[in-house]
């Protein structure tokens, strides 16, 4: 199982990513196709030293910036260091790609050129959030603004497959974001879904709230990408602001200098569970083979965590899941479809 790593994506990029993926091969034992600029990848490898046996670097002799329209990829650097690992992938050279580049090229990359799992309209970016009792799935964080009602139904099979193969959650709990847990609360697109929801054979629980994100009431929540990427958003800000705050009030005196020496232990466990370096990076589900988009600012630690996470979607055959129940459902309609023709 060989994994792709982009390593000219990202703020700190190839330092970080190299120092990430060399982790990752040294740690874990993964075999690693470092795609980018090769003197500067060698430059990283010699410096940091070891681990070169599990790591092939592929020449990449263009990269899409940040501030590249997401089309860039496929239509003028076609030989960036973000395309061609979707190429590896598509030529089945690599089982996964990571990236901490470009969010909207590595979408149109997964798209276009690995391509959509059959019966999925649209992938969906999935984020993972700590909850009291896990963890907790929200799909879409920001590959599709606009859906329809079967294309939210497509997340939720995704995200059940997500946290059941991946997560171990046995029978994962399904929720629609709403602005109430009623049934008939939202708009018509969210009224439509409730219904679609309750014939895909999951384990739907109904609408659920915002506050549901972090309270582990659920496993998988349902929701577009507009929201969803809202609350990713306020969610990394609130985390920074949460730590900010707390670090120049336990150093405004002696006495709350004192009281954080003492409950150091559980503000650690606190950051470490917060914190987006541990968890890694979002996976777009519903292409043929994984893609997984880290934060820009990923430092070593979110790198390596996105290989593993890369490494368990692959493993479990996360696609596969996705692709087996996506085709029973689609089965399922065209029975419902027949019988009614015949009525």
């Amino acid at each position: 199982m060989l994994i792709a790593v982009d390593a000219m994506g990202g703020d700190h990029a190839p330092a970080a990513v190299v120092a990430g993926a060399l982790a990752a091969a040294r740690e874990d034992g993964t075999e690693l196709l470092l795609v980018g600029d090769p003197v500067k990848i060698n430059k990283e490898i010699d410096e940091i030293g070891g681990a070169r046996d599990s790591v092939e670097i592929v020449p990449a002799r263009q990269v899409v910036t940040m501030s590249d329209s997401p089309v860039t990829a496929l239509r003028s650097k076609r030989k960036s260091s973000i395309r061609l690992c979707g190429d590896l992938v598509q030529e089945g050279r690599a089982a996964a790609f990571v990236t901490a580049g470009n969010t909207g090229a590595a979408m149109i990359v997964a798209k276009m050129v690995i391509g959509t799992i059959d019966g999925v309209d649209r992938p969906a970016l999935a984020g993972v959030f700590p909850n009291p009792k896990g963890r907790t799935v929200v799909l879409d964080v920001g590959a599709n603004v606009d859906t329809k009602p079967g294309q939210l139904r497509e997340f939720a099979v995704m995200g059940h497959s997500y946290a059941h193969e991946v997560l171990g959650v046995e029978s994962p709990r399904i929720g629609l974001l709403s602005i109430g847990a009623e049934k008939g609360k939202g708009d018509e697109i969210t009224k439509q879904v409730f219904d679609v929801l309750k014939t895909t054979g999951l384990n739907f629980v109904g609408n659920v709230e915002g506050s549901d994100v972090f309270g582990g009431t659920v496993d998988v929540i349902v929701c577009d990408g507009f929201v969803g990427n809202a609350i990713l958003k306020s969610a990394e800000s609130l985390v920074e602001f949460i730590v900010s705050t707390l670090k120049d009030e336990f150093g405004s005196s002696p006495r709350t200098r004192l009281g954080f020496a003492l409950s150091k232990p559980a503000f650690r466990a606190l950051q470490r569970r917060t914190d987006y370096a541990e968890y890694g990076a979002a996976p777009l589900l519903g292409v043929r083979g994984g893609c997984f988009i880290a934060h820009g600012r990923s430092n070593p630690r979110a790198i390596r965590s996105s290989i593993r996470r890369a490494v368990e979607f692959c493993a479990a055959d996360v696609a596969g899941k996705i692709r087996d129940k996506v085709a029973e459902l689609h089965a399922q309609e065209e029975l419902l479809l027949s019988v009614k023709g015949r009525r």
